[in-house]
This record gives structure tokens, C-alpha cells and sequence, in this order.
């Protein structure tokens, strides 16, 4: 007979999630991440500045994008960005 697996049940507090997502270290660690997917992803693409999202409590957001004509045509053609956010993920 196999035997059963006990259940656990997890209750998160939204408020100290909300305060979690909004903190300072985590803002960075966005900020890191988004830098390293721009390096990766190559030249013409940039970070935004930090913006508040406008779902999750207003939690932090960055964006890559690609600023120059190169880089557009990289994403077209060769899908630069889309690979290195994927090449990025942990």
C-alpha cells in the first residue's frame, strides 16, 4: 500500500508581500538582473529607469528594450532580446 503524503498549507501575508516586493534590496536585485539581460541581449540595448507596476500592489519594474536601429533589426531577425532573457533565467 503507498502510503500518503501529508499536506501543508502555506498562508502569505499580503501585506508584508506587498512591502517584500516593494523593498529596496529587491528593487535591485531587478535592477541587476534586467542590466544583465541588456549585456546579454548586446549593444543598442538599454534598462529603463525603475517604474511601479501597475498590477501586484505597484510592485518595481524595469524594462529592456532595444534603443538603435541595430538592435531592433537584432530582435527582428535574430530574436536577441528574446534569447537573452531566456539565456538569463535562473
Amino acid at each position: 500500500m503507498a502510503k500518503q503524503a501529508g499536506s501543508v498549507r502555506i498562508q502569505l501575508l499580503s501585506d508584508g508581500i506587498e512591502q517584500l516586493l516593494n523593498s529596496a534590496p529587491v528593487a535591485a536585485v531587478c535592477g541587476q538582473e534586467a542590466a544583465r539581460i541588456a549585456a546579454a541581449a548586446g549593444e543598442g540595448f538599454e534598462v529603463s529607469e525603475m517604474w511601479r507596476a501597475n498590477f501586484g500592489g505597484g510592485r518595481v519594474a524595469y524594462s529592456v528594450r532595444a534603443e538603435t536601429y541595430e538592435a531592433k533589426l537584432a530582435e527582428a531577425e535574430d530574436k536577441a532580446l528574446t534569447r537573452a532573457v531566456f539565456a538569463c533565467r535562473a
